[in-house]
This record gives C-alpha cells, sequence and structure tokens, in this order.
C-alpha cells in the first residue's frame, strides 16, 4: 500500500497469526487504534477494498465507531457498493453526526432509495453549525434527480449560512451551468475568482463558460491561469489546446495537446478528439498514426 512503513505493510500478517483476545480493554484499544489508522491510510491511497476490511474489524467490536463507519462508508461508495453501507452508517447515525448521516444519505441516494436521502439530508443541513458537504450532496442529489432548482435553492440557502465559502459558489455556478444560464454562472465564477485567484478549479469553471460563449482567446487566458496554479492537469491542458487551435494557433495548440498526451495514454482519446473536433485541427484514420503524431 502507498504510504506504508514496513512496519505497517506487516501489520495484516500478525494480526493473523496473533488474533485478539478480549483480555485486555486497554490492548483491544489500541488495536482498534492500529487498525483505524491502517485503514485511514488506506483510504486516502484509494485502497478502498484494504480500507473496508480493517473498518469493519473495527467495528465487530464497536458497531457505533464514528470514524470506523466513515472509513467504511466511503470504502464502499468508491467501491460502487452504497447498499451495503447503509446498515453499518445507520447504526453509527444514532448520535446525529452530520458527516455519518452525510455518508448515510449517499448511501441511500446511491441504492436508488432518493426520496428517503433527500429528506434525512435536510433535516441533516437544518443542524447548526451548518455542516458544508451535507449542502453539497443534497443538491447534487437533487439536481441528479432533475430538480436544478431545488438544488440551487439549497446552495443559496448554504451561501447565507456560509457567504465568504468559494466552494458553495463554485457548485452554484455549476448548478446554473446544468440549467444553461449561463450569464449566471458567468458573474458567479468572475465574482469567485476574483475571490480566490489561486483556485484553479474557478479558472477551469469560467473557461468552460467562455467557450460556450466562443470567447476563445480569453478562455485560453484563464486556463493559463488554471495551469499555473496546477500544470499537471492533462485535461485543462487538452482543453487549452483546443482553444487555441479556435484560435488559428495551430502550433501552440499541438504543442500543448502533445503535454497533454505524454501524461499518459489515458489521454489518447481526448486529445485526438480536441484535434479532429477543432476547426483548425487534424484528423487521423488509424490510432497509430494520431500517437505517432503526439510523440512528436
Amino acid at each position: 500500500m502507498v504510504g506504508r512503513s514496513d512496519s505497517d505493510c506487516r501489520g495484516p500478517a500478525i494480526r493473523s497469526q496473533m488474533p485478539i483476545t478480549p483480555s485486555s480493554s486497554s490492548a483491544g484499544r489500541r488495536r482498534s487504534a492500529q487498525l483505524l489508522e491502517w485503514a485511514g491510510r488506506a483510504l486516502q491511497a484509494r485502497q478502498f477494498a484494504e480500507a473496508e476490511r480493517f473498518a469493519v474489524e473495527v467495528l465487530k467490536k464497536d458497531r457505533t465507531d464514528i470514524a470506523a463507519a466513515s472509513i467504511l462508508g466511503r470504502a464502499l461508495l468508491a467501491l460502487n457498493r452504497g447498499r451495503e453501507a447503509i446498515a453499518p452508517l445507520q447504526k453509527a447515525a444514532q448520535g446525529r453526526d452530520p458527516a455519518i448521516e452525510m455518508l448515510l444519505g449517499a448511501a441511500l441516494g446511491s441504492a436508488g432509495r432518493v426520496e428517503e436521502a433527500i429528506e434525512l439530508l435536510r433535516g441533516t443541513t437544518a443542524q447548526r453549525p451548518p455542516f458544508l458537504p451535507a449542502f453539497q450532496e443534497l443538491a447534487g442529489q437533487l439536481a441528479r434527480a432533475g430538480r436544478v432548482k431545488e438544488a440551487i435553492a439549497v446552495i443559496e440557502s448554504g451561501i447565507e449560512l456560509i457567504p465568504q465559502n468559494v466552494d458553495l459558489r463554485l457548485d452554484l455556478a455549476r448548478l446554473h451551468l446544468h440549467h444553461n444560464d449561463r450569464k449566471e454562472a458567468r458573474s458567479i465564477l468572475s465574482a469567485a475568482r476574483d475571490a480566490a485567484p489561486g483556485r484553479p478549479e474557478i479558472w477551469i469553471a469560467f473557461a468552460r463558460v467562455l467557450v460556450q460563449d466562443g470567447e476563445y482567446a480569453s478562455a485560453a487566458d484563464a486556463y493559463r491561469h488554471a495551469l499555473g496554479h496546477r500544470p499537471d492537469d492533462a485535461f485543462a491542458r487538452a482543453d487549452l489546446a483546443t482553444c487555441l487551435l479556435e484560435t488559428g494557433d495551430r502550433g501552440g495548440g499541438e504543442a500543448s495537446l502533445r503535454l497533454a498526451y505524454r501524461s499518459g495514454s489515458h489521454m489518447l482519446g481526448r486529445t485526438t478528439h480536441a484535434l479532429a473536433a477543432s476547426s483548425h485541427g487534424r484528423f487521423f484514420f488509424r490510432p497509430s498514426t494520431a500517437v505517432k503524431f503526439l510523440l512528436g
């Protein structure tokens, strides 16, 4: 697993050879703490099956352990097994912990129990102090259900409570874009960009609005700002290339596409589409020819 020391990597083997016994409560607590540490590391490293395994062991001893339930819920959701996360999250949600409730709402939604999820999340967003991810999860579920106006209202209510939060404003702009209100999205993103100029995701969202409005030169500038803060973002670099090609800068666009492709072969589809879709691009009949071109 990424990020473990040698001793950490030996942990599971030691566990299988030395089963936990109830002879010492302090030893049991230390063991649970160790398992939670392993689970947290596995989750951070996106080793979701391993995170699940360690969290389950903790919950066998204490079904209401909030930290273990949270890790298990996140791991199962990442594995597209939200239905399995419902029961352990419900057991841990008795204390009205907003983070656990938010995860439970996500699990219910992923299992198709959308109305239950929305009802639960509405209660979570009513708690004070406000818990930001609950507003985002509720708005997301409403938007996926086609209830975009309600989703917008949820985010706006969050902004009233936390007016300085840029993430909520970014979410609001995306919802307006989803509702095809580019003018409102552009206004929100302009303000968010001025408030947090170091946030590349704001520049990228703003650039996409500009692209939809046909302002390719301005969009290219916005993508350059984003890449100045996050130079390894291959998708933003490919989008920059599209803008450059549309402005007639074929050399700059193709150079940007080559840089994007060098981040990995997973970018082949995105880069070749940028070439083919642009009014000043290129089209290749064979993928091997496209790869040869992108490799320069």
